[in-house]
């Protein structure tokens, strides 16, 4: 069953269509959350949220526009609601800490190479994960809408409720941190 039939069975009160729909965003949305929230039972609880958020929502919800910006936007509303709630700090607090999602989503190596090629691969996904989680949370959910969910700007726009001048600009600024980390990283490592 496709997306636009499951919502739409949603919208007709069937809730089995959810279960479907679950299914095929189970692993999009949580890796977007953890990239948000960066504990893995945090954004478990807001995953659940959001699909009850979603069931409650859904009569709401505008079948002539793109679910899955709405509802990204649903997540990220709940995850942004769970900052403001739970964290004194600012959302554009930095940590520098490795928290156990960091470990998580740092251990994607292909398996298929040799041990020399998984050990460097495995060394340059630290680097990268290291520097993305270093990130303030507005630029490192740009470059997960962009290149771990692989929404095109215009949908990032909604979920963001953002300009897409503005999305453009944080994803060009996450770029250019990103850089600039792995570039310092590299001359401390030649020094």
């Amino acid at each position: 069953m496709g997306i636009e039939a499951a919502v739409s069975q949603l919208r007709r009160g069937d809730l089995d269509a959810l279960s479907t729909l679950i299914a095929r965003y189970q692993n999009r949305l949580y890796r977007y959350l953890l990239r948000l929230v960066r504990q893995p039972a945090e954004a478990e609880d807001l995953f659940q949220q959001t699909w009850l958020r979603v069931a409650e929502k859904i009569q709401s919800y505008d079948p002539s526009r793109n679910f899955d910006a709405w509802l990204f936007t649903l997540a990220r509303n709940l995850a942004f609601d769970h900052f403001r709630r739970i964290r004194s700090q600012s959302l554009d607090h930095v940590v520098g800490e490795e928290s156990e999602g960091d470990a998580m989503v740092s251990r994607l190596a292909n398996s298929d190479a040799g041990p020399f090629d998984r050990l460097l691969a495995h060394e340059r996904a630290t680097r990268l994960a290291t520097a993305i989680e270093n990130l303030p949370v507005t630029y490192r959910e740009v470059l997960s809408l962009r290149f771990e969910e692989e929404m095109k700007l215009e949908e990032i726009a909604i979920v963001l409720s953002a300009p897409l001048s503005t999305v453009k600009s944080r994803l060009r600024r996450s770029l250019e941190q990103l850089r600039e980390m792995l570039d310092a990283g590299s001359a401390e490592v030649r020094e």
